[in-house]
């Protein structure tokens, strides 16, 4: 699958950092972020290892892509390797978050290991086979944005404590595009330092 995409970080309403580009997810678990604008960045998963190559600091971080905290990491959903359940203990309607698009529905996902909403729920920690998700922390709220004509994902919110907001939005989405596997690879260039390590978890700009 391929479509175009805005990520906004937000911080106590104020937009941070908003960049574009197009993205790409193939089965098993591969995914190719490509940042065009305000610079050229990569974020790729080869279905083993996440790779970020910022080419004007001619460095590349590389991390286990299942010990990835990356903001992008659980849209592996949508290249078939994670299932939701794994993911989210509950999905259900969210009629207060209003969506960007009339004919759209937004789902809340309860993230698995997060604290249960009041004292008549089952705590989910006791259940969950998994840690929580990549997703965030516990009590982050994660949205779902989905058209209901076509199921395309319009939009992902991650909402964190502290003001803290990242958000994905998707179009022009295209099923079975004609890419060559050689795009779900990545191959060091000559001079490029590799780091390895998650991605600085203070830096704002961090996507």
């Amino acid at each position: 699958m391929q479509a175009t995409f805005l990520e906004r970080y937000t911080e106590n309403g104020l937009v941070v950092r908003s960049e574009a580009g197009t993205a790409y997810f193939r089965r098993p678990g591969k995914m190719r972020w490509e940042y065009e604008a305000p610079e050229k960045d990569l974020f790729l998963v080869d279905g083993k290892t996440a790779w970020f190559y910022v080419p004007g600091d001619h460095t590349v971080t590389r991390v286990p892509a299942k010990q990835s905290a990356d903001r992008r990491t659980p849209l592996a959903l949508l290249a078939g390797e994670m299932k939701v359940s794994r993911v989210c203990a509950r999905v259900e309607l969210d009629s207060s978050e209003r969506p960007t698009n009339e004919g759209n529905v937004v789902l809340r996902c309860k993230v698995r290991g997060a604290p249960a909403d009041g004292p008549d729920q089952p705590d989910d920690r006791q259940t969950a086979d998994v840690p929580a998700s990549p997703h965030g922390g516990q009590g982050d709220t994660v949205l779902f944005e989905i058209a209901r004509e076509t199921g395309e994902l319009a939009r992902l919110l991650v909402r964190q404590s502290g003001g803290v907001q990242v958000e994905f939005r998707f179009e022009n989405w295209r099923t079975n595009p004609p890419v060559p596997d050689s795009l779900f690879r990545f191959d060091v260039p000559p001079g490029v330092a590799i780091v390895n390590g998650e991605l600085p978890a203070g830096d704002a700009a961090v996507k």
